[in-house]
């Protein structure tokens, strides 16, 4: 290694420390030894001195024993995103031996204290923390944060009111980007990123402020609930600190999320790779309750997903523990029995299909995408496009760009089924079923 006692880790270690996909995606950004400064190793911990966007470089330290997490940074998340990049520099063998400056000591005999004085604490339950009060008092020093990215995000938004869409093509892009850079500060990492999903559709196409409206209403719609989370019903305040930002510990859902068991029918998988991280979502229902679910699955660049739990077309017998929401359709699976063959599914036809997103919209506005089945479908030409068309003939535009050659080769001008997701901009295939046979389309 290249110094300290300690055997460094590697990549895949260190991004599973990450608290959200956002975090692990940020944290290799930051694995740039450009830009750390007074860095090093010994045999308890790392340290470096870390460029933001402030004058000061932020101190980063982590002890290797726990591990254990110090950044002088405003994010409260844990590790923050400047912990993995040191991290992983230290995985790549970027970090070299070096003596503990007198910041990082203090800090390690710090800890070395508290862990004295809490050792003969009982073991900590599923999702409990190990200090209750100075987690509160995180928790509320975030709110604030949040409350004044709020409310900084509301003022702009007016403002965009009063002045109209004049113009904005030229300045848009470069004040939404500001927003967005503000909106991390504010530890609101959600609505930093539907903040740059609008700076990305500014000036795209001839359609785009249409687009930018519709992006805006979301985000505004955000705000303002923020605005209002004593008066939501719970499951709904729920669903908009998950749009803000706030997650979940996976022990606290498995421990205390809604429990479902079922024979769940696997109805497809999408992949998504960029250069930082893949993500999967696999879809799956219930063969008794018809209970819709998603399971997410990330990985950092260059690694391997974790193995399917069934293939498309078969049932995974389990428990599913959902994560809390209006919507509450993200959960974990528990698998308690081995894969079983599945038939082929029942399914909706095109206005039955477009209700159902209609329902989902309005329990979750900000829901992105919904798993659809469509029953005796046929692709067939739509203007420039596809679409699947049902025997009323009613249709589903497929998502631009969607290769609809395998589809037509399977159909050969038959009806199918076809598993998919819905979003605004059309329904993209995943899977579909020739008789009792399962072929995966993407």
């Amino acid at each position: 290694m290249a110094g300290g006692e300690v055997e460094p880790w590697d990549a895949e270690q260190v991004l599973a420390l990450a608290p959200d996909p956002a975090s692990a995606k940020a944290g290799q950004a930051q694995a740039r030894a450009t830009k750390w400064s007074a860095g090093g190793c010994s045999d308890r911990a790392l340290w470096g001195l870390c460029q933001g966007s402030g004058k000061q470089p932020y101190q980063t330290a982590v002890e290797l024993a726990g591990p254990a997490f110090r950044c002088s940074c405003p994010s409260r998340k844990f590790p923050c995103k400047h912990a993995l990049g040191l991290m992983m520099l230290w995985s790549s063998g970027e970090v070299v031996a070096a003596d503990e400056p007198d910041w990082v000591s203090s800090w390690l005999t710090e800890r070395s204290t508290r862990v004295e004085r809490t050792a003969d604490r009982a073991e900590k339950k599923p999702g409990e923390v190990a200090d209750p009060l100075a987690a509160q008092q995180r928790a509320a020093r975030r709110a604030d944060r949040v409350s004044a990215g709020m409310a900084e995000l509301q003022s702009w938004l007016d403002d965009q009111v009063r002045r109209g869409l004049s113009g904005f093509e030229q300045r848009g892009y470069s004040e939404l980007s500001r927003l967005a850079a503000r909106m991390v500060d504010a530890q609101a990492p959600g609505v930093a990123g539907a903040v740059r999903r609008a700076a990305g559709v500014v000036g795209r196409g001839h359609g785009w402020p249409g687009e930018l409206l519709e992006e805006l209403s979301l985000i505004h719609l955000t705000v303002s609930a923020h605005g209002r989370l004593a008066e939501l019903p719970p499951s709904l305040a729920d669903t908009v600190q998950s749009r803000i930002g706030w997650t979940v510990e996976t022990a606290r859902v498995l421990a205390e999320g809604e429990k479902v068991e079922d024979d769940w029918l696997v109805l497809g998988r999408v992949i998504e790779p960029d250069d930082y991280l893949t993500v999967r979502r696999l879809w799956l229902r219930g063969a008794s309750s018809g209970r819709l679910a998603l399971i997410l699955n990330f990985a950092s660049a260059g690694r391997q997903l974790d193995p399917l739990p069934g293939r498309p077309g078969e049932l995974v017998p389990g428990v599913l523990s959902f994560y809390a929401g209006a919507l509450p359709m993200r959960a974990l699976l528990t698998q308690t029995a081995p894969r079983l063959p599945g038939g082929r599914p029942g399914g909706l036809n095109a206005r039955q299909a477009l209700a159902s997103y209609v329902e989902s919209l309005a329990a979750d506005p900000w829901n992105e995408r919904w798993p659809l089945v469509l029953a005796d479908v046929r692709p067939a030409r739509n203007g420039d496009g596809w679409a699947l068309v049902d025997a009323a003939g009613d249709g589903l535009e497929l998502l631009p760009g969607t290769d609809p050659w395998r589809l037509l080769a399977v159909s050969a001008g038959d009806p199918l089924t076809v598993a998919g997701e819905w979003n605004r901009a059309g329904f993209k295939p995943i899977t579909c079923w020739h008789g009792d046979r399962p072929v995966v389309l993407s």
